[in-house]
Formats: structure tokens, C-alpha cells, sequence
């Protein structure tokens, strides 16, 4: 897992007020917990925070370099809060952490490979949870259905995972299930059923 730096400022007010000042100014309110210490409230500039989301994943260990602080502080992103319809970033929730301790994160499960002609794949979980040390985190799991037949399935107790890192998501849980792909006629019936119940609305007579 990649570490990175960022430059960070405490924040003194607060408010819906001066978050959307903070934002104009190029930057994310955000708050960091952990270790039983009280709530620091910081601002992140916004363009190196998204490059690190974009080119990292979520699961980066970042490291906090407070203005105005003695040393620095490592932090995982806990939960990024993105505006609706403007597709900002309009908050983040950071979690103080420490260089060896074990945490459980989500990881992103991806399929690679072609499963066998005439069959469908369905991925059911995006994401699974593991336990492992906060600079051993993986940024993605892989599972391959390549070859697979229809009636193939990958549970969790099936990701090979690195050196180091234990799951914590329960090992039956399905996550990807290769299905025979329907027939031509099969999705024309279904069409034809979902229409079947519909009600066209008569005109209104004319008085």
C-alpha cells in the first residue's frame, strides 16, 4: 500500500458557513478521530486529497503534516462525503492510526479473466473486509472466473490474499456466481411478462 503526504491546516470555525468558505478556498473540512483523543478538525487541500483517492484508492496511509505541529500524523480515510450533484468532495472523516497496528479496512474485489461461452457473470460484492497491518493494506484483491462454467461460484474463503492479511468478511459470503446466460427466447418471454400487467390510460371524453 502506497503512503503519501499532505500539508494540512487546523480548522477554527465551524458551521455549514465555514465549511462552504473552506471549500471556496480550494479546500476540505475534514475530521480526524482515533486513539482516544478528542476530534482534530483539519483542512485538506482539495486537489492533492482527490490525486490521492484517485491514484491510491481509499486505503492509503497518508501522512498528516499539521501547520503550526511538532511531527506528523499517519491517517486512513474513513468515509468521503461527495456532493450529490456537483460531484465534490464536500467532507472527510480521517482515522488516526499508527505504523504497525492492525486495522479493518474494505478492499475492492476485482474480476479478471473471460468465464466459458454461454455464461454470465455476476459479481455480488464489490468490496470485502480485511485485517492487516496499516502499511501491509492491499489497494485491490483479484479473483479470475476465466474458464469458469455456468454454475461456478467465489466466496470470500476463495481471494487469495498477501502475506500478512487475515478476513474478517465471513468466508461463505458469495461474491461472484457464474450463471448460464439466457436464451434469446427466455429474455424476449421476460419482456413480454413485465408488459403483460400494464394498463394503457383511455382518453377522457370530451364534454
Amino acid at each position: 500500500m502506497s503512503e503519501v503526504r499532505l500539508t494540512v491546516e487546523p480548522r477554527t470555525e465551524f458551521g455549514k458557513g465555514a465549511a462552504r468558505r473552506t471549500r471556496r478556498a480550494g479546500k476540505i473540512p475534514a475530521v480526524l478521530y482515533g486513539h482516544g483523543v478528542d476530534p482534530q478538525h483539519l483542512s485538506l487541500p482539495a486537489l492533492e486529497f482527490a490525486r490521492v483517492i484517485r491514484e491510491n484508492g481509499q486505503n492509503a496511509v497518508i501522512t498528516l503534516d499539521v501547520a503550526g505541529s511538532d511531527g506528523t500524523q499517519l491517517a486512513l480515510t474513513k468515509a468521503v462525503t461527495v456532493h450529490p450533484l456537483k460531484n465534490y468532495i464536500e467532507h472527510v472523516d480521517l482515522l488516526a492510526v499508527k505504523r504497525g497496528e492492525k486495522v479493518v479496512v474494505d478492499v475492492p474485489v476485482v474480476v479478471t479473466g473471460q468465464a466459458g461461452p454461454g455464461t454470465l457473470t455476476t459479481q455480488e460484492l464489490d468490496t470485502i473486509q480485511v485485517e492487516a497491518e496499516t502499511t501491509k493494506l492491499p489497494e485491490q484483491l483479484e479473483v479470475s472466473v476465466d474458464g469458469a462454467a455456468a454454475g461456478a461460484q467465489i466466496t470470500a474463503a476463495d481471494v487469495s490474499l498477501p502475506e500478512g492479511v487475515t478476513l474478517v468478511t465471513a468466508p461463505e459470503t458469495l461474491l461472484v456466481a457464474v450463471s448460464e446466460s439466457p436464451s434469446e427466447a427466455a429474455m424476449e418471454a421476460s419482456v413480454d411478462a413485465e408488459g403483460a400487467g400494464v394498463v394503457e390510460d383511455k382518453p377522457e371524453a370530451t364534454e
